[in-house]
């Protein structure tokens, strides 16, 4: 590390500083330097605010420090204010700026998109930065009047090389250009920025010459440079990652020490001779949202951006004053041409990098095309790491120039042109070329998501039109106003083949629709993966991995991710169980048994005993300890010269206690001792050793012999291997650590596959949204089935993997998921005032607490008793009478795999609760009692295929009914099962009359809700218990003809869970599932047996469930009436469903 500079130009021996062109023996003024630095950034945010351009806004500052620079040089009252700036050292400068503006830009790129362009942006970089430094210092050499040496030369166009990483994507940003070509951009800047500031620190801190780095050692310490700076930013990040995920600090403190964690690393790994740059950037690229609490990265964000805005404005204000300190006679006409020359080199070597390297990117990315070049060759914006390198380009020249100014005035105008011109020709371009144009799937999405925000507010206005208040509102100019009226302009549309259908109506192409689809799914999955995590449902370390692997998996056309293809991601335990495998087959097992011994001697049964007790290992184990200075002493010349005798005389006695150990168990074990790895081992160990005591006793007999002397030296040094068995009293201890990791990757693998599992789920409920074209929603629907489908399946069989372990790991997660609704409570009691602000924040520390004290929870936890899941049947509301009464009839039932427990078309016999093992149940759509001649023909043929886990009930739906199963179950794995018979379960419904029976018909009226109205019913809280024991939803049971009045003040939801009813008044009919619109009066049921639940609205219905059904036979309308009417009419309503 450089030390810090005497003035901002180093000079050479010891004359007073010349500053200004006068010489600077007096003392500055005191705090007024402190208030140009408040002007500056009050005038940069003034102008900010006003010409919502920073190019322009970053010209004015530079004139106006040019201009103050101007006056300081020809006036002595202008000079003592500026005079602390011209004191501090340009590596100061250095130092105080780029830490924060290099981590903003880290921060903001994705570190997944980087890790699949890596070696493309590696190529760039290098590409480019070489190209830089040869045309570069080519046209400076041949066109520059100033008499600039060659180390001059290239390290002027190592600074001119430097893409600033800020500014070279804030253009593209703002129009729609790809993730992936911005990183791409961003990332090439900060390789070539951090390798330029590495070279730089080279020279600073050993005061080189740029020859010698043709030198060896150089070479590997700019390697050593680069990797202990990337090692230091990982762990750096990790301690942040620790720290900012505490539940227990608060906003304030997180973000004061986030600032100053990022100085001090800085200041701490340039300290140790590293590059503090490249280890900001490594901080910043692994740390992401996830890293942090809820909001902390926003918070953090907008104070980079405010402080990166502010840097910028000093930066190019300061180096006008400096160029305006110097003296106006070396600004010539010369310079303004030469300033052109270098803008043009700057663009060709951008054009020359790109002609180079597109074939490789064509080749290698399959959107890269030739209009993307015409982009990125403008991308070549410097900025504010070329100005604050660009003084040490005259600090560390070998011969100086007379006006060091100069050199910062032609990087700073550079890079205000750069700024401008190419921003302009980069938006230009890529608007021209259409790049940013919006395709024509990304456009239905886009209307599809207005037409939906329309309807919610048409939807706002109706319900405010009924509240009395609001009566004299002129809802013509509401709705007026209100209305949404958005094109998509001409220049970003993008246009496609249209064809004609059969019926004159115009398609796009499905291949098109579909791949635009898969994108917005692997949104709404990464979105879904971080409210899980931020919910407490998925670990980070799961999460982290699930959007990596989304991420990854992105750029592959038509491939949507499943569960395997993360499985492939994370390579799952493959290493570690065959480490595991390795290591038991290593591991020391003795011989407990007398029997082995062919004879009853004594000696042979006493040295049996002694042979393979523990004292006798621990003693050899010892003896191998010692034995480790005798091995020093023989490896060390000197040493050994001094105790050849010694040294001869414990190599007797180690091997003879290595024969002594071998006899005794060859004489005891027989043929089986070599049975034993570690015999073995033993056995070679002494034959070593023996042939090694015969070579010292030839080598005694014959000196001279070159050849055995040789073979001595080489058996001598092959004593090493007497340490090997030492390795026994490792491997308990590694079997335990790596017992631990496979648990710890298994919980992992669970958590995976459940929060991959969610986001299936939650992106099946939002398809309809992503296209509106049905075919392209069949489509889109099935790959999600089936994703889901080997989710669940892999599910089973991580349970049946580690049972122990997944126990745990569930019952933290629900502890975890209890205190979080815990806390949700508590916020809403605390903002409402019911809590004051004392006891709410006693009451938040007491709920973390529980949280934080989660890290300690033991890993395994085994299972319960069979008889002890009957607690987890929910209709059996963990009442004791009614568990003592199924405890006594219930039976365990076991089955293998491949097993069937039940068939489609046989009556039942009884419900299976399953206990342990996966099942797999296929079998036609079920028919939610809905009349055959109701439903269509495409939904009677419709498969299914579901997987039943640990939990799960089998055959519940059909011991109700007492009809025959709809579906077959046939085990995947080996399965436990708590079974019931169908005349213990109806003997039950006799005694407990009638709430077994509803609630079991209530637990599955909840659950087909959840499963296909989870968006509608977001905001309830329909939890079985709370429904039963606050009435917050119960069930209607109608028949034939039977009928039943909605009270919409107090029914906020109604959903036909089972049967079918039709709307009395417009005789629409409504299949399950399905809710009722909330036009609906009165309906009346059409199937044998229609089962409705309830969702009140607020007031809880009065206790008899019934009271709004109306046992009567409708007159006006028969059965066979109905069944005349048309198909269409009877599909009216009808809400898409999956299996059951």
């Amino acid at each position: 590390m450089a030390t810090t500079n005497s003035s901002f130009w180093k000079l050479k021996g010891h004359q007073p500083d010349v500053i200004c062109g006068r010489s600077a023996h007096y003392t500055f003024r005191k705090g007024h330097f402190p208030m140009l630095l408040c002007f500056i950034i009050v005038l940069g945010g003034f102008l900010k605010a006003c010409l919502k351009n920073s190019e322009v806004v970053l010209t004015i500052l530079f004139l106006a420090g040019f201009v103050i620079g101007y006056l300081a040089y020809n006036f002595v009252e202008m000079h003592q204010i500026v005079y602390p700036l011209l004191k501090t050292s340009s590596f100061s400068l250095y130092c105080y700026f780029s830490p924060l503006i290099i981590l903003m830009a880290a921060l903001d790129m994705d570190f997944y998109i980087l890790k699949n362009v890596l070696w493309q942006v590696l190529l760039i970089a290098f590409i480019s930065y070489f190209v830089a430094i040869i045309i570069v210092g080519n046209v400076v050499m041949k066109f520059n009047n100033d008499s600039w040496d060659l180390q001059s030369c290239l390290l002027f166009s190592m600074t001119i090389a430097i893409t600033d990483p800020v500014h070279s994507v804030n253009s593209l940003k703002t129009i729609g250009i790809s993730k992936m070509y911005i990183d791409i951009i961003r990332g090439e800047s900060m390789i070539v920025c951090s390798f330029t500031t590495i070279i730089f620190g080279f020279f600073r801190s050993h005061a080189l010459h740029i020859s010698v780095f043709r030198e060896y050692h150089i070479l590997v310490d700019l390697i050593l440079n680069i990797s202990g700076s990337i090692l230091c930013g990982y762990c750096c990040a990790r301690i942040i990652h620790f720290i900012f995920t505490d539940l227990f600090r608060n906003t304030l403190t997180n973000t004061v020490l986030y600032f100053s964690m990022v100085y001090m690393i800085f200041y701490i790994v340039e300290f140790f001779g590293m590059s503090g740059l490249v280890a900001l950037v490594t901080v910043g690229l692994n740390l992401d949202s996830l890293s942090f609490k809820p909001k902390i990265k926003l918070i953090i964000t907008k104070f980079l951006i405010m402080f990166s805005s502010v840097f910028q404005h000093l930066i190019y204000t300061f180096f006008g004053i400096v160029i305006g300190c110097g003296q106006i006679k070396y600004f010539s006409a010369h310079t303004a041409v030469f300033i052109l020359i270098l803008f043009v080199t700057v663009y060709v070597v951008r054009l020359v990098t790109i002609v180079l390297v597109s074939p490789i990117l064509m080749y290698s990315t399959y959107e890269y095309n030739w209009r993307w070049g015409a982009v990125i060759a403008w991308s070549g914006i410097k900025g504010v790491f070329s100005l604050l390198l660009a003084p040490d380009v005259y600090n560390l020249a070998e011969q100086k120039i007379e006006s060091p100014q100069i050199i910062i005035l032609y990087v700073e105008v550079v890079s205000l042109m750069t700024m401008g011109i190419n921003s302009y020709m980069m938006t230009h371009f890529a608007r021209t070329l259409g790049l940013c144009a919006i395709s024509l799937p990304r456009q239905m999405a886009m209307l599809n998501a207005i037409k939906h925000i329309q309807e919610i507010i048409q939807n706002t206005i109706t319900l405010f039109k009924t509240e009395k208040i609001l009566t004299n509102v002129n809802w013509t100019l509401v709705e007026e106003k209100t209305k949404i009226r958005y094109s998509i302009p001409p220049h970003a549309c993008q246009f496609y083949h249209i064809s004609h259908d059969d019926h004159g109506e115009e398609s796009t192409t499905d291949d098109a629709l579909i791949e635009e689809a898969r994108l917005h799914i692997a949104i709404i999955q990464m979105s879904s993966f971080e409210k899980q995590c931020k919910n407490g449902i998925l670990g980070v370390d799961a999460a982290r991995i699930l959007i990596g692997a989304t991420k990854s998996y992105c750029p592959t056309q038509r491939k949507f991710m499943s569960i395997y293809d993360v499985f492939s991601y994370v390579k799952a335990r493959s290493w570690l169980m065959k480490f595991k495998n390795m290591l038991t087959s290593m591991e020391y097992r003795k011989e407990k048994s007398c029997s082995l011994l062919p004879w009853k001697s004594k000696l042979l049964v006493f040295a049996y005993y002694v042979v393979f007790s523990e004292e006798f290992d621990y003693t050899g184990h010892i003896i191998t300890f010692l034995y480790i200075y005798p091995m020093i002493i023989h490896l060390w010349p000197m040493a050994r010269k001094l105790n050849v005798s010694s040294l001869i005389l414990v190599n007797y006695y180690f091997v003879f206690l290595y024969v002594l150990q071998s006899a005794l168990k060859i004489i005891i074990l027989k043929k089986r001792y070599f049975h034993q790895h570690w015999n073995t081992v033993d056995f070679f160990i002494m034959l070593i050793g023996i042939v090694d005591i015969f070579c010292i006793y030839f080598v005694k007999l014959r000196p001279e012999n070159l050849v055995l002397i040789q073979i001595t030296v080489i058996m001598g040094y092959l004593r090493i291997i007497r340490f090997i068995p030492l390795i026994k009293l490792l491997i308990p201890l590694l079997l335990k650590i790596v017992e631990v990791q496979l648990k710890k990757r298994l919980s992992l693998m669970y958590s995976i596959t459940k929060g991959n599992i969610k986001s299936q789920e939650d992106t099946a409920f939002l398809i309809q949204q992503i296209s509106s074209r049905e075919s392209i929603y069949q489509k889109l629907y099935k790959i999600l089935e089936i994703n889901k489908r080997d989710a669940v399946k892999e599910l089973g069989l991580i349970e049946q993997e580690g049972r122990n372990v997944l126990i745990a790991l569930k019952t933290k997660q629900a502890i975890r998921n209890v205190i979080s609704k815990a806390l949700k409570n508590l916020t809403f009691l605390w903002s409402r005032g019911i809590i004051d602000n004392h006891e709410g924040i006693e009451m938040n520390k007491v709920l973390l607490a529980k949280i934080k004290a989660l890290n300690n929870f033991p890993m395994e936890i085994p299972p319960p008793t069979p008889d002890k899941y009957l607690h987890n049947i929910v209709w059996l509301q963990n009442k004791d009478v009614l568990i003592e009464f199924f405890k006594q009839r219930a039976k365990l039932a076991y089955f293998d795999y491949g097993e069937i427990i039940c068939k489609e078309g046989e009556m039942p016999q009884g419900i299976y609760l399953i206990i342990s093992g996966m099942a797999i149940v296929h079998g036609s759509s079920t028919t939610f009692g809905i009349d055959s001649n109701l439903r269509s023909d495409k939904e009677s043929v419709t498969k299914f295929t579901d997987y039943y886990t640990s939990g799960d009930i089998i055959g519940e739906l059909s011991c109700l009914l007492k009809r025959e199963n709809e579906y077959t179950a046939t085990c995947e794995t080996i399965l436990q099962a708590c079974f019931i018979s169908l005349e213990d379960l109806y003997e039950g419904f006799d005694v407990f009359w009638p709430s077994l029976e509803h609630n079991i018909w209530l637990k599955l009226a909840l659950r087909t809700a959840s499963q296909y109205f989870e968006s509608a019913l977001v905001d309830e809280d329909l939890e079985f218990q709370k429904c039963v024991a606050l009435n917050l939803a119960y069930l209607v049971t109608l028949s034939n003809y039977n009928k039943m009045t909605i009270d919409s003040t107090t029914m906020k939801f109604v959903i036909v869970v089972y049967g079918s009813v039709i709307d009395m008044k417009t005789d629409v009919p409504y299949l399950a599932p399905c809710i009722l619109p909330k036009t609906c009066e009165q309906v009346q049921g059409t199937s044998d047996l229609s089962k409705l639940l309830v969702v009140q609205d607020s007031k809880p219905a009065p206790n008899n469930h019934h009271h709004s059904v109306i046992v009567k036979n409708r007159p006006e309308m028969t059965n066979r009436q109905y069944n005349r009417k048309s198909k269409p009419e009877l599909e009216t309503g009808f809400h898409s469903r999956k299996g059951h």
